[in-house]
């Protein structure tokens, strides 16, 4: 670790260690800050590990008693992400997530073409919350600023490339760039290759 880390480093890895075990045993490395809100709704899975600033909201609306965050086993959150929940936010096993990834199913005010006149003229904070659950398969990357939007579910094994904003699903192994976001390549599993869309 020494090698690795250097001197400071390695002592705040241990300390990171020593905090990990002491308040979230089932996770792999937490590394502090690390801000959980209404932790009773998430459900942080088996072996996480994070980067450092880490913030995961959940905010049930309805239904209280739910999970309105679920992490599978082994997922890997690198600096800063924010995940924010009122309904369902699921992510896989096995996933990666870069550093900055804002992750929510929810918006403040409604931006389709049952949106309601009066709500545009109210301040952000103060419009009624709608929601989409999200959905993340087993075994996704996602890029270093990638933003996922309400309603979004992404199939096993997507790539989804550095900033990309994605606002609607994917099928599984699909490779997925810019904003919004666009299938690009799709990994054909018959022929075992990348193929464009």
């Amino acid at each position: 670790m020494f090698r690795k880390y250097g001197l400071g480093g390695s002592i705040r890895m241990l300390f990171h260690l020593l905090r990990t075990r002491l308040f979230y045993s089932r996770a792999r490395l937490i590394r502090f800050p690390f801000e959980l809100r209404n932790h009773r709704y998430i459900d942080l899975g088996k072996g996480l590990t994070t980067g450092v600033g880490c913030r995961l909201e959940a905010l049930p609306q309805a239904g209280a008693g739910k999970m309105c965050i679920r992490l599978g086993t082994n997922v890997q959150l690198n600096d800063y992400v924010h995940i924010g929940a009122i309904e369902q936010i699921s992510i896989g096993n096995e996933v990666l997530i870069a550093s900055k990834v804002f992750i929510t199913d929810h918006n403040h005010g409604s931006f389709d073409a049952h949106t309601v006149p009066e709500e545009i003229r109210m301040s952000p904070i103060s419009r009624p919350l709608y929601a989409k659950p999200v959905n993340i398969g087993d075994r996704c990357w996602l890029g270093e600023n990638v933003v996922i939007l309400p309603g979004v579910s992404l199939g096993e094994g997507c790539v989804v490339g550095a900033s990309a904003v994605v606002t609607k699903s994917f099928p599984p192994y699909s490779l997925i760039i810019g904003n919004p976001a666009r299938l690009y390549k799709r990994f054909n599993l018959e022929r075992q290759q990348w193929e464009l869309a």
